[in-house]
């Protein structure tokens, strides 16, 4: 099959999973590139491969040939590309988790990617988002994760029952946070942790600062906080397994 018109009703319905209502009723959403459409076939979710005009595959799945000015249309890549996936969204829950990330209201989608990616690389078991978190399908998100997103959960949930979830499991919750906390070389070792991080400006909300067991917070000279992304990374290595 060879699709050459923009105006394809399969492109326009393809072109609609770049806004979050069109991923959240279609339960799809879209990769690029080589390296991406390989962590989706491994994780099991490409349902179909679009490819440039001329090109082959090896993916056993449906393959659609498309013309340049199709993938440009869907592409959201500036240097544009010669193959997107489209992928089905999979629930997925943790088991037998011991380290996870809770994470209030993150904004950047390069922030959340870069978390998930690092997450994925220290062998963290889960990350809860809050309900206000941007999109995981956002372009610029999947990209940041460099696909670790398809190796760990990412959850959108209600992060007090979450809270709750987690202490009835035995979980030390962990706050990060300039206010009622203690330096971060003092932080404990924890066999079940679970590390809290706040939006890029405002940090975590104080109501769920109160329902931690301690907060630390990173000692650094002269700023008085680091990006987030980066400052996760410095406690998820600290509760590496």
């Amino acid at each position: 099959m060879i699709i050459q018109s923009t105006q394809n009703e399969k492109i326009k319905t393809w072109a609609k999973l770049h806004h979050k209502k069109g991923r959240d009723e279609a339960k799809q959403f879209l990769v690029e590139g080589e390296h991406l459409i390989r962590e989706a076939i491994t994780r099991n979710c490409l349902e179909i491969l679009l490819i440039k005009e001329g090109l082959s595959s090896s993916f056993e799945g449906t393959t659609i040939e498309c013309s340049h000015e199709v993938l440009k249309k869907l592409s959201q890549s500036i240097s544009g590309t010669t193959m997107i996936g489209v992928c089905k969204i999979i629930e997925t829950e943790p088991k037998n988790s011991n380290r996870v990330l809770l994470l209030d209201n993150i904004q950047d989608p390069g922030n959340l990617g870069t978390i998930i990616r690092t997450a994925h690389s220290f062998n963290f078991d889960a990350i809860y988002c809050s309900e206000d978190c941007v999109g995981l399908y956002n372009d610029k998100t999947i990209r940041s994760t460099q696909g670790a997103f398809f190796h760990i959960p990412v959850i959108r949930t209600d992060l007090e029952n979450q809270f709750k979830l987690l202490k009835e499991n035995g979980f030390t919750i962990v706050g990060t946070s300039l206010k009622r906390a203690i330096p971060f070389a003092q932080s404990k070792e924890e066999s079940k942790v679970a590390l809290l991080f706040g939006n890029e400006g405002q940090g975590v909300q104080d109501k769920y600062l109160e329902q931690t067991d301690y907060n630390v917070k990173i000692e650094i000279n002269e700023f008085d906080s680091l990006n987030v992304a980066i400052a996760a990374g410095i406690c998820m290595y600290r509760y590496r397994k």
